[in-house]
């Protein structure tokens, strides 16, 4: 595991190994605010490079799921800079992720008054979570005005400065999973007829704008993206097979353009070979590759330069010093699924770690 550990360094990013703690929800936040208990579950997990965080919503609309923390608030920028002190202290860096839910949401889930927005006024299949009704269906979204995407442009702007002075050394865009910056390029969720519908160039054009603006304020090097090309969940359903290809091309290209930090790949059995290859190929700073990896598989994945670093979300979530076991070949705690999403420190701060015998 001789380069998983050692230092990183491309372009302006340096850490101290090639570990990526990829971001997981936790609904740890009670109110949307950061609180100690997190402080303590990143301190813990602090040993890798580089931390990306939960899901964070920058704005009352993107809070669709229990519990989720947000960046648009001086109480909650104050929250996390506790968090970014912490992990400072151990020489790793961290990033939030903004995470924008869109049409994943129920209205039991968003502050009072406030409604769920999507490219359209589609409605997403399936139920979500909500604290005070339990499981409900997704509510219908209200389809963004030209305005309201403005807006939108402007909360993602508002939250990344607000970021930085929370003390993160940048951001990640969550453009993955379904949720809203996806949710634009999926023509399954996205019927617009106006410039950010139809063609892959027009339903880009929310992400790309979002990027640019982001990487104005706060400085490109300090913003990065997820994607998860092929990507069904959250009810996007398939589309034509080369034009999913040719937008992730087309989006890489872009974003190679405006010299942002890096591309973090969440994996899936659906992405062919070749996608990979012509997003290696068009984008030249850093790319993250996440899901699926063992530290063997990581470490080849490195050594063939397919990817720059390496992000691990499960060994995270089990062992806050999943670095030390990689480093000693040690056992991993087994993940207790039933307490991903409660509140409180069990499933969350109190795994164990690792004591030699």
């Amino acid at each position: 595991m001789k380069k998983l550990l050692t230092p990183f360094e491309k372009g302006s990013l340096k850490l101290k190994n090639h570990l990526v703690m990829a971001p997981m929800t936790r609904s740890r936040a009670i109110g949307n605010l950061p609180n100690e208990l997190m402080v303590k579950y990143y301190a813990q997990r602090s040993g890798v490079g580089l931390i990306v965080t939960e899901g964070t919503s920058p704005s009352p609309e993107g809070l669709g799921y229990p519990r989720i923390p947000g960046i648009y608030s001086e109480e909650q920028i104050a929250g996390w800079k506790k968090v970014t002190d912490a992990v400072h202290q151990n020489g790793s860096k961290i990033f939030l992720q903004l995470m924008h839910t869109g049409r994943i949401s129920n209205v039991a889930n968003l502050p009072d008054g406030i409604q769920p927005v999507g490219p359209s006024a589609i409605k997403a299949a399936g139920e979500i979570f909500t604290d005070s009704l339990g499981m409900q269906e997704h509510s219908v979204p209200v389809a963004l005005s030209l305005d309201g995407i403005t807006d939108v442009i402007d909360d993602f702007v508002k939250a990344s400065k607000n970021a930085i002075l929370a003390g993160f050394d940048g951001v990640e865009l969550h453009g993955a999973n379904g949720y809203l910056l996806e949710q634009f390029l999926n023509p399954n969720v996205n019927n617009r007829t106006d410039l950010y519908g139809g063609s892959l160039i027009n339903r880009s054009r929310l992400t790309l704008e979002i990027t640019e603006a982001i990487a104005a304020a706060i400085g490109p090097h300090k913003v990065g993206i997820r994607f998860s090309p092929f990507s069904q969940l959250s009810d996007q359903g398939a589309y034509d097979t080369e034009e999913v290809h040719q937008t992730y091309i087309y989006l890489s290209s872009e974003l190679n353009k405006l010299g942002i930090g890096y591309i973090h790949l969440s994996t899936n059995p659906d992405i062919p070979e070749k996608t990979y290859k012509a997003i290696r190929a068009v984008f030249s700073n850093t790319i993250i590759i996440c899901n699926g990896l063992t530290p063997e598989t990581a470490e080849e994945k490195l050594l063939d330069n397919s990817a720059d670093l390496v992000a691990f979300g499960r060994g995270f979530l089990a062992n806050p010093d999943f670095v030390k076991r990689i480093e000693k070949n040690a056992p991993l705690n087994d993940v207790d699924f039933g307490t991903l999403y409660t509140p409180g420190e069990i499933g969350y701060t109190d795994y164990p770690f690792y004591t030699s015998k």
